[in-house]
């Protein structure tokens, strides 16, 4: 038996306002959704956990996660698509919150702000947790039918049709248009970009996971997460997309108050600078986001005077 490591109580690298700040609480969260018990074990340390490199059980975990945390009692997905690390994305929320803070340093919750999520994906994540913390509506892009389908059932499902709705982006060519109606204003717009250039470079992707995990790539698991093609990679990876995104944006410059990508590759940022610098950007801001060892940043830029 290994020598049990110490670990915080509390991870201090999340957001204050995480409520993930905490280590998994097993009992509460089996209360929660009972069919994520057949997943706990103990590990080589003594502790409670699950196997990570399981689909079947990180998906139980969401379904616990969303259930105690966000009051989420119906979540399913597809199989093959993206099943997210819940305290992360929460983590992207809170700061984008943090952006709209005004100068009375009140945090702004309520329907009123509108958050346009681009690429809502089949899980539906960001909003089922902004709408739990802030109160805000949600307008999700989705280019995938049966992403978009299932994002619609999730929504159904919980009762919050009044506050979260899908649009469907007929263009993968297109980002904001034809997403955003003619005189619709917008708080904030989120996105978490696909990473890859290339469905060889997410596989190989994937592969770094699996060795980071302790082990090697199982029979018939492509992506210990999941993921589809529209997901994980396009053409020209990360840094083509965000920038195409704020080439789009600048179109779109009073419609939504603060642009936000997630950019997790940290050489990303110098196109990302000059190209918001040549379109007069009012202002960019770049917070550091860590969450373990992965290490990411949300970059925000605004045509707006604040």
């Amino acid at each position: 038996m290994l020598k049990k490591k110490a670990i915080p109580v509390e991870k201090d690298n999340f957001h204050p306002r995480n409520r993930h700040r905490h280590r998994y609480n097993f009992p509460a969260l089996i209360i929660a959704c009972p069919e994520l018990a057949e997943y706990i074990s103990t590990n080589q340390f003594q502790d409670l956990s699950i196997d990570f490199t399981d689909p079947n059980a990180v998906k139980a975990l969401n379904k616990a996660l969303l259930k105690q945390f966000y009051n989420i009692s119906l979540w399913d997905i597809p199989e093959g698509f993206l099943c997210p690390p819940i305290p992360g994305r929460a983590d992207y929320i809170h700061y984008a919150a943090d952006l709209l803070i005004g100068a009375d340093g009140k945090l702004p919750k309520g329907k009123h702000i509108k958050v346009l999520d681009i690429g809502v994906g089949a899980n539906c994540i960001y909003p089922l947790i902004g709408h739990y913390e802030y109160g805000w509506t949600f307008v999700g892009s989705e280019i995938d039918q049966l992403a978009s389908r299932s994002a619609t059932n999730i929504i159904e499902a919980n009762g919050l049709s009044k506050f979260i709705s899908i649009r469907r982006q007929r263009s993968a060519d297109q980002i904001f248009t034809d997403i955003i109606h003619p005189g619709e204003k917008f708080s904030l717009s989120i996105c978490n970009p696909p990473f890859h250039s290339s469905m060889k470079e997410a596989a190989e992707g994937t592969a770094r996971k699996w060795k980071n995990l302790g082990k090697d790539k199982q029979a018939g698991i492509d992506l210990n997460f999941g993921g589809k093609n529209a997901e994980l990679w396009c053409e020209g990876g990360e840094e083509r997309f965000v920038l195409r995104m704020i080439e789009e944006s600048v179109r779109f410059a009073q419609s939504v108050q603060w642009f936000t990508s997630l950019v997790s590759k940290k050489e990303t940022l110098a196109a990302c600078y000059k190209a918001l610098e040549r379109l007069g950007v009012k202002e960019v801001r770049t917070i550091e986001m860590k969450q373990g060892q992965k290490a990411s940043r949300m970059l925000g830029w605004t045509f707006i005077n604040q």
